[in-house]
């Protein structure tokens, strides 16, 4: 086992992606939003007390054996409305301008607790866990693609509610601008997996997941989309799989032209916040979009990252309260 991780770029991340997946050999993978931190390493070659990963199949992390801390200090800082609406504005400005019918705004909010980064890795509930010594945690619930005998899957995740609410699934289903922006997000990932692979559909459509917070239910909307890759698919895994980057569901569409708008909306660095990671087994890969972000900066305060879909039938009120609705942390 190596003694510290190596990063390396996105270059050489695809050369390591193409070659292990050509041998058939396992790695685990971390690309940052800009795709230019990368780490790919073999399972063994990755040091445990500095990353640590728990999906749904494989994890490095053994249990901890001690108890939830179900009282913990949470208290969050979002920016002021005010700040919010000026990076709104852009986005809103560029979308009426058809500069993008999508564009996903986030924003980073300090936050306040009495956790630790690896106590949050230990104790949250979240199908996708990753910590990094120091740097961040991320807790997700969104699965970016996955591969399992060839098939190629994804399932872009948009649209948000408090499952409290009465008749709250219903309500979710029937919201035009949430059902518009899901639409927009199936439709561009549909055309990402185009793409690399061939008769691609989209298999369910708008289904519902509950996830519980430490502050009380939500309800999320998905849908599942699939596609069959060529034959020698694992001999090009690094270039095919950089082709779907960044994700559709985090960025916007059209993607290129909302990664711009986002640069200059956001006022702070995503680094690895809405990147990806995953593992490739040899034969199959599952993959995560890394949201439900937390990262401790270098004085130790920690910020949470959050945000949301916009579109030009966006409430800039409705959208500052759901990037605030999403700072929570799932230890229940």
């Amino acid at each position: 086992m190596k003694t510290s991780l190596s990063f390396c770029n996105r270059d050489e991340a695809v050369a390591k992606m193409n070659l292990w997946g050509k041998q058939g050999k396992s790695f685990f993978f971390l690309i940052g939003f800009d795709e230019k931190r990368c780490i790919v390493e073999r399972p063994e070659d990755i040091p445990s007390d500095e990353l640590l990963y728990r999906f749904p199949e494989v994890t490095n992390a053994g249990n901890t054996g001690t108890a939830k801390p179900l009282d913990f200090l949470w208290e969050t800082q979002p920016e002021s409305f005010e700040s919010y609406r000026r990076s709104f504005d852009v986005v809103s400005r560029n979308l009426h301008a058809g500069n993008s019918f999508l564009t996903n705004l986030t924003c980073a909010t300090p936050v306040k607790t009495d956790l630790t980064l690896r106590q949050i890795f230990d104790y949250a509930e979240a199908r996708y866990k990753l910590w990094m010594k120091d740097k961040f945690v991320v807790f997700s619930p969104e699965i970016f693609v996955r591969i399992i005998d060839g098939m190629i899957c994804s399932y872009p995740m948009k649209g948000t509610i408090d499952a409290t609410l009465p008749d709250a699934e219903n309500r979710l289903l029937e919201d035009m601008k949430e059902s518009a922006e899901h639409a927009t997000i199936t439709d561009l990932i549909r055309n990402d997996l185009s793409q690399i692979s061939d008769g691609v559909t989209v298999t369910r459509y708008r289904y519902i997941d509950k996830l519980q917070t430490h502050k009380g239910p939500l309800l999320q909307m998905s849908s599942e989309i699939r596609g069959r890759l060529p034959e020698d698919y694992a001999t090009r895994l690094g270039d095919l799989f950089f082709r779907m980057l960044p994700a559709g569901s985090i960025t916007g569409a059209p993607k290129k032209k909302t990664v711009d708008i986002i640069r200059e909306a956001e006022t702070y660095e995503r680094g690895f916040y809405t990147g990806v990671a995953g593992f490739f087994d040899g034969k199959n890969l599952d993959s995560a979009v890394l949201i439900r972000f937390i990262e401790q900066l270098p004085d130790g305060t920690m910020v949470f990252k959050s945000g949301g879909g916009i579109t030009f039938q966006s409430d800039v009120r409705a959208e500052y309260n759901e990037m605030k609705q999403k700072i929570y942390v799932p230890i229940y």
